[in-house]
């Protein structure tokens, strides 16, 4: 584990990358943003996710970024944006392929980490390259939740219908591959929201995998990443497989 690499200047610009160990080969890399309504949240507290990625031949970064109130849309976005840019140019460093990255997040995190691959100007804004995103893995993630009707949100987003910060009104022609995972008890964060996208996705010819676990809702879904909570939903070999065969092509 190598902790608190910095991306950016303020002190919650900072990820850290859990490396496998061993390694044979430049080894895919998975970036992954936490949820916490784009208010709270800490990488510290994501030690089981990075471990569970790295024991598999996957280096994972955990990335910190700036929250709510100390910056509104889209300053959380552009994070995630320079986050990668800094995994691009350093991940060989650490035994990481740059041609190899992947984006996931759940909840909030999911909203970043499709946002990144749906309007790409903010990967090119922070000098990354667009085509670098091998695949994107949202989970229980918000994509298309307007109009917002809670006070806080409305204050993060400057506004309660504004389609430019919905991540599904960028989807206009094909996308990097996609896995969509939603718990089917979710409450917080309506499935609907994965549902909608996948269909916009796939209706333009992007390559999507959609999944409903029963069941599960908002926290459960992250929760069964945990070694003894996996038997709950197939997140963990999903997620394996779809970087597996998204690696190989």
């Amino acid at each position: 584990m190598v902790r608190d690499l910095a991306y950016g200047s303020d002190p919650r610009q900072k990820l850290d990358l859990y490396v496998p160990d061993k390694l044979a080969g430049p080894a895919p890399v998975l970036l992954f943003f936490y949820g916490g309504s784009w208010t709270g949240g800490s990488k510290a507290r994501y030690f089981a996710f990075g471990q569970a990625f790295a024991s598999k031949g996957i280096i994972a970064a955990v990335a910190d970024y700036r929250l709510y109130p100390q910056v509104r849309y889209p300053a959380f976005v552009e994070d995630g944006a320079r986050a990668f840019a800094w995994l691009h140019t350093h991940a060989h460093r650490y035994g990481g392929n740059p041609e190899r990255l992947f984006l996931t997040g759940h909840s909030a995190g999911a909203y970043t980490a499709v946002m990144l691959a749906a309007d790409r100007s903010y990967l090119e804004a922070a000098g990354a390259n667009p085509a670098s995103v091998r695949g994107v893995i949202g989970i229980a993630g918000p994509y298309d939740f307007l109009p917002l009707r809670d006070n806080e949100l409305i204050a993060i987003f400057e506004g309660a219908n504004r389609p430019e910060t919905q991540p599904i009104h960028y989807v206009d022609g094909v996308r990097p591959p996609m896995l969509l995972e939603t718990g089917a008890e979710d409450t917080i964060v309506s499935p609907g929201n994965t549902s909608r996208l996948a269909a916009r996705l796939r209706a333009l010819g992007s390559p999507v995998e959609e999944r409903q676990y029963p069941g599960i809702g908002h926290i459960g879904i992250i929760l069964s990443l945990l070694p003894g909570l996996r038997g709950r939903t197939q997140l963990y070999s999903d997620m394996l497989e779809f970087v597996r065969l998204n690696d190989a092509k």
